[in-house]
């Protein structure tokens, strides 16, 4: 079996009309830094690992090659030889456009060409402006057709209820949520291996390289969207152990947040990868084989069968996301015997 070591890739800038300057600026990018920069794909499976021994191999490459090594028993009962998840920040200095994303079935009966899953995806607010919102479902049930005929007349905004955001709020988004993050928000988001986005409304805004309105993918909406109000949206984090916050899990991945205050150690699941973004502060990370910085703004890819590994702050606390695929009834039964409350298990572990 080949001897796995940490993954860094190499992100990928997405720049598009809707993005600013302060993601650049908080990830420290150097110069010279890209206009209007919206997303940072942080891991995907197309990008390239960067150092060590798989250095220009791509996530997808790995996992085509290695499997469960890479990416653990359990994804790849589910998906096969994949890497399933995709990890980015987000800053919005303007709307997004109004969308919805396809779940599994219709991702993979409809864009079947593409390679992608359907996307559920979860929003972690790192920063949001005083008054920011989130648009996230409809204020009333309406029909399909009420809708389709909000949308020919430009009135769709009429529709779309709004959530006021903070920062450490925690958002699910299910597949066939209408729903845009609004301007004056950075965040970092988890979701499944995909980027297929049906745009309902974009504010009537223009390419900027085409000058003509962005494509709309109206008949693909209507096809997968729920015509009424979205419960559940913000998701209340639960303490699993002291420095460990669950925040959300459901089939797709589990979403931790820990605060390291000392050296922290643990052993990767062989069912699972685990993928580490840091949010705050800075420190080292240490297996038996070597060692890494862990950055701010970075994140890096533990393969399955790593092993033992310490994480060390420098400097004063550190805070990682921890995202990976979980066992989703073992993450119930460890919630149940914490809370004993089937209503607070309900809440964090999204079925």
């Amino acid at each position: 079996m080949v001897d796995f070591t940490p993954l860094y890739t190499e992100r990928k800038l997405v720049a598009p009309i809707w993005g600013g300057s302060r993601l650049a600026v908080w990830l420290n990018l150097p110069a010279p830094r890209p206009d209007h920069l919206g997303e940072t794909w942080q891991v995907f499976d197309t990008n390239l690992v960067v150092g060590g021994p798989f250095a220009g191999r791509s996530l997808a490459d790995l996992a085509g090659e290695h499997g469960a090594a890479l990416v653990g028993t359990r994804t790849v009962a589910r998906y096969g030889a994949d890497f399933p998840l995709l990890a980015k920040f987000i800053e919005a200095n303007d709307r997004l456009s109004i969308q919805v994303h396809p779940d599994d079935a219709y991702a993979h009966s409809h864009e079947a060409a593409t390679g992608f899953h359907g996307k559920m995806e979860a929003w972690y607010i790192l920063d949001a402006a005083p008054g920011a919102t989130v648009t996230y479902g409809l204020s009333q049930p309406c029909t399909r057709d009420e809708f389709a005929a909000a949308v020919r007349a430009g009135t769709v905004e009429r529709l779309m209820a709004h959530l006021p955001v903070a920062p450490g709020d925690v958002i699910f988004v299910p597949a066939g949520t209408l729903h845009a993050i609004n301007a004056g928000i950075v965040l970092f988001e988890i979701q499944q291996k995909s980027d297929l986005t049906y745009r309902v409304y974009d504010y009537d805004r223009l390419d900027a390289k085409t000058g003509l309105p962005r494509e709309l993918h109206i008949a693909k909406a209507l096809d997968i969207s729920h015509f009424g109000p979205a419960s559940g949206a913000k998701v209340p984090p639960l303490a699993l152990s002291p420095g460990r916050d669950l925040l959300v899990a459901c089939t797709y991945f589990a979403l931790e947040r820990w605060t390291v205050t000392a050296p922290l150690a643990g052993v990767t699941d062989p069912a699972s990868f685990v993928i580490l973004t840091v949010i705050a502060g800075a420190g080292e990370l240490d297996w038996p084989a070597g060692t890494l910085p862990l950055d701010h703004g970075t994140s890096v890819v533990l393969p399955a069968t790593l092993g033992a590994w310490t994480i060390t702050p420098t400097g004063g606390a550190l805070t990682l996301l921890c995202a990976y695929v979980p066992d989703l009834d073992t993450l119930a039964a460890e919630v149940w015997q914490l809370t004993r409350d089937e209503q607070r298990v309900a809440e964090v572990v999204r079925r």
